[in-house]
């Protein structure tokens, strides 16, 4: 009886041994695909979504507006996201904790995150969507104009009387505010933490002197925001780039061929427009997807 109840102990540890070592064989026919919380990473998920739907025999989840860069990297490590857009400099600066050098081309920059990702993580970073959506400091234009205030290092002489505001994670960063108050020296008045998606308005109002912005937002141009020069060369570039957890590419042969396929669809000027179509259009980010990927021959 004692050896007949230890066999079957064993046989139960056997059985969630080989479950727990079965990710590959889960990771085949299914791919959860999510993005962080703010428009531009809506419309990409739902364009990510829509596309392996389209060209696969995939089963698909959409997880969007998940969370920031570091809740998304958690969640792809662990299993529970497979796919999402993320951005060079923020993976080689925030996740990879490199030291960024102004030095190295964007190139350099993508070349070693692809690598540092799949040695740390087994995670693979696609070829890049083409655009590159940095932050930038902007305000209004009579604001800046008034100030005569065209670079960060106008903008340091003047910080003091000016209120700042940006996201949560911006203040966590290390491309974040610390290290942009390190490098030119603002002093400012107040700091407010704002949604990514409220702060261009809140500048246009003068809620807020200073924001961070997305340089593919339309609002910029839509509320005659001013985009600073970042004079110190402070950020790094942030090339879009689909990334997935190898061991799905691994689990669906001829996946990563075909998400490949997306490799440059995308400038700076084509993204602000979908931005714009749900920001300012009031259009769904999914139906912007859709209809974009439509219209570059991508799906029917």
């Amino acid at each position: 009886m004692l050896r007949k109840w230890i066999r079957s102990l064993l046989a139960v540890g056997l059985v969630f041994g080989l479950a727990a070592c079965s990710g590959t064989s889960d990771a085949k026919g299914k791919i959860v695909i999510s993005g962080k919380k703010f428009t531009e990473q809506v419309i990409l998920t739902h364009l990510l979504a829509e596309y392996v739907k389209a060209n696969t025999d995939l089963d698909v989840e959409v997880k969007d507006s998940l969370g920031g860069a570091f809740m998304l990297q958690q969640a792809i490590e662990n299993g529970d996201v497979d796919m999402y857009v993320e951005y060079t400099g923020t993976g080689y600066l925030n996740i990879l904790k490199q030291p960024y050098d102004p030095k190295k081309t964007p190139e350099q920059i993508y070349n070693e995150t692809k690598k540092l990702y799949k040695e740390k993580y087994n995670i693979a970073w696609l070829k890049p969507l083409g655009f590159n959506n940095t932050y930038a400091l902007a305000m209004r234009r009579d604001l800046a104009e008034k100030l005569g205030v065209k670079t960060y290092s106008d903008l340091a002489k003047h910080s003091s009387s000016l209120t700042f505001g940006s996201d949560a994670e911006f203040f966590e960063r290390s491309d974040g505010y610390d290290g942009l108050v390190d490098t030119y020296g603002f002093q400012f008045k107040k700091k407010v933490t704002i949604d990514p998606d409220l702060q261009y308005e809140a500048a246009k109002n003068g809620e807020i002197d200073v924001i961070t912005a997305y340089t593919t937002d339309a609002r910029i141009k839509k509320y005659d925001l001013v985009v600073l020069k970042d004079d110190k060369q402070y950020f790094p570039p942030y090339h879009a780039v689909p990334i997935i957890r190898q061991e799905v590419l691994d689990a669906n042969p001829g996946l990563e061929e075909k998400l490949n396929k997306l490799a440059n669809i995308l400038t700076d000027e084509k993204m602000m427009e979908l931005n714009g179509q749900v920001n300012l259009e009031r259009k769904q980010p999914r139906e912007v997807a859709i209809n974009f990927l439509k219209s570059e021959g991508l799906i029917d």
